[in-house]
């Protein structure tokens, strides 16, 4: 959530933000946000002053009966409408400012200036030209859906029977090696990257995706239970970024940095048509994700780190990859400044989304009350949340079954999951 004292300080650079995002319909809700605050503050005003004028009445009134010089019964009819007056004024203002909050909980975050300017994805700048590794493909490719019915790791049919299209199941070694791949990354993050592992809930209240900005934004996208009035989490950045919803954080201890495995679930309303070939769109998938909690200053180095953390993985498992940054009309309306780290797949001829590294700066902090008291001074301040995918694991199984593949149409086990999996390579005759 954007912060309303510089909306009123600077509402033409929030206004050029918001044309810069490609959102400039988006603009009359500044004018109308700073129309509300200016009637919250006259509503106020008034509020007081009547309740100062019931005050002074009131002792007066008290004055009048302790005298014995009368009831004070005029001044108390008086004072009986003041009240109702300030009854109805107090009203006014609860509206008022849950207007206020509306607009704010749905405008965008402000862009760093170090974005790009831009209308879609393609105008996202190459931050990491790609990174190669040798793989000999020198045969005819079979893409991961061919891999995966050949070699019986695979099920996206009995998936779809047993919940739906974007279901996949994992069979035999093939979820051994997901699961492989899941403890490796994890490994990696907390034992080299400096990460603390938890284990959250699947599911999130209301609160908790209103915190992270995926609430009220992107209710559609999200699995809801009625009965209970919980979420299915879109990814473990809801839940780990909400553990501290409403604290206040010891300076000492920042930053925070935690890694965490999930499922993620997300309904991707809109997005028929797109890619849905087997892992290439999912509703169900598997992912670790980091989250650091951040002073302000240190909050784009922060976003250099996860980057860097999340490019290890890839280089260990020597998956080619490249990296971009995001241009104002691509990045999500969480962030500040985002880079996509994408794999390459052979058999589609293309590069895959298999993580996101974003800052956020205050902007959910502020949504989720997440402050810390910085040294030498009394005022508290909001944390700054940053977040990367560390990786998710569909789209990055595709290139790792694409690129890791044979001649004879087996997969070879990346040399840092055979620790895990306890094999070196999916035969035809995998269990």
């Amino acid at each position: 959530m954007l912060d309303i004292n510089l909306i009123r300080q600077q509402p033409e650079e929030f206004i050029a933000m918001l044309h810069k995002r490609q959102l400039a319909s988006e603009e009359p809700k500044i004018n109308e946000l700073l129309s509300l605050d200016k009637h919250r503050k006259e509503l106020v005003q008034r509020s007081d002053d009547q309740k100062a004028l019931r005050n002074k009445v009131s002792k007066e009134i008290a004055e009048i009966k302790k005298s014995g010089t009368g009831s004070g019964e005029e001044l108390i009819l008086q004072m009986k409408s003041v009240s109702e007056d300030i009854a109805r004024m107090d009203s006014l203002l609860g509206r008022v400012e849950e207007d206020i909050e509306n607009i704010l909980l749905a405008l965008p975050n402000k862009l760093h200036p170090s974005v790009p300017t831009g209308r879609s994805a393609e105008d996202n700048q190459i931050f990491k030209e790609p990174v190669s590794f040798i793989h000999h493909l020198d045969f005819p490719v079979k893409n991961h859906l061919e891999l995966g019915k050949s070699l019986r790791i695979l099920d996206f049919e009995r998936g779809a029977k047993v919940c739906g299209a974007g279901f996949p199941v994992y069979m035999g070694k093939g979820a051994r090696l997901e699961r492989a791949l899941i403890n490796f990354m994890l490994d990696c993050h907390t034992e080299n990257h400096g990460y603390s592992e938890v284990f959250p809930p699947f599911f999130v209240n209301q609160e908790s995706l209103r915190g992270t900005g995926q609430w009220p934004k992107f209710a559609d996208q999200v699995y809801h239970m009625e009965e209970d009035d919980l979420y299915a989490i879109p990814t473990a950045e809801v839940p780990i970024t909400n553990l501290h919803r409403g604290e206040m954080l010891d300076n000492k201890t920042l930053p925070l940095s935690y890694a965490a495995y999930s499922a993620c679930f997300r309904r991707e309303a809109g997005s028929y048509g797109k890619d849905t070939r087997g892992f290439l769109r999912v509703h169900q998938f598997n992912k670790v994700e980091m989250v650091k909690f951040t002073r302000p200053e240190k909050s784009y180095e922060a976003l250099e780190q996860i980057r860097e953390n999340a490019e290890a993985i890839l280089t260990a498992l020597k998956i080619p990859y490249r990296v971009l940054l995001l241009c104002s009309g691509d990045i999500s309306a969480n962030a500040t400044k985002c880079y996509d780290i994408e794999v390459w797949s052979p058999a589609e001829q293309k590069y895959l989304e298999a993580s996101s590294c974003s800052n956020f700066e205050d902007y959910q902090a502020r949504r989720a009350n997440i402050r810390f008291k910085p040294d030498g001074k009394s005022k508290p301040e909001f944390v700054h949340t940053l977040n990367g995918s560390g990786l998710a694991t569909s789209r990055l199984m595709v290139s790792l079954l694409e690129h890791y593949q044979t001649p004879e149409g087996n997969v070879r086990v990346p040399d840092v999951l055979q620790h895990y999996t306890r094999f070196d390579e999916i035969t035809q005759a995998a269990d």
